[in-house]
């Protein structure tokens, strides 16, 4: 059943719940860029203060470029504390997609200047000696995670249209962020792989695109 209203979800029941059992420093964790060819996987972790509520907060995914730089804004002026942490194409390549995911959550939460008693991730775990739940659709579920997809999207989206377009121009990184759209397949095509395009997800156009390699 598809979600219409705002009110349908809690996003602080997992909050709550932690707050009720006297766990004050709950970091969210969350990661963006996993299905690109291009760039780096970007996570960010952050903690909230107790109680706060954040109106809007949601997956980043649903939110405006607009709507999320806004967020962006209010989620910075009030974190107890965030970071982000970044893995580059080359060690996608060499550990896979899942791991390197999993790495930048962990780098993400190892740069934070509060230490967390909890971590609630979506959709994953990490090797840090911290409690956590890991949350399906946490990115929707849980405010704390929505707001690391918030700040993980924005940051990497400004990676994005700020850096790597500029530096690799022609490929229209800054317009579809590094995802496999027809503009960026056909600049593939033309102008072959960057240094930081993940050749392990290349690879399946390897057949028809043989000009790739």
């Amino acid at each position: 059943m598809r979600l219409k209203t705002e009110e349908i979800i809690d996003r602080l029941t997992y909050e709550r719940e932690l707050w009720t059992g006297g766990i004050g420093a709950i970091a969210g964790v969350d990661e963006v860029g996993r299905g690109c060819l291009f760039g780096d996987v970007v996570a960010a972790a952050v903690i909230l203060p107790q109680g706060l509520v954040l109106e809007g907060i949601n997956d980043s995914k649903q939110l405006s470029e607009k709507k999320r730089d806004e967020l962006y804004d209010v989620i910075l002026a009030n974190a107890v504390a965030w970071a982000v942490g970044r893995v580059d194409a080359e060690t996608i390549d060499r550990i896979n997609i899942r791991q390197a995911s999993r790495l930048a959550m962990k780098l993400a939460v190892e740069k934070l200047s509060v230490t967390p008693e909890h971590l609630l991730i979506d959709a994953e775990t990490v090797e840090l000696p911290f409690p956590q739940t890991k949350i399906i659709k946490g990115d929707m579920l849980s405010q704390s995670i929505g707001a690391a997809s918030i700040v993980a999207k924005v940051t990497r989206d400004r990676l994005c249209a700020e850096i790597w377009d500029v530096n690799y121009a022609g490929y229209g990184i800054k317009d579809h962020k590094g995802y496999a759209t027809k503009v960026h397949r056909d600049a593939l095509l033309s102008l072959g792989p960057t240094p930081l395009h993940r050749r392990s997800f290349l690879s399946k156009y390897a057949v028809e695109q043989q000009t790739l390699f």
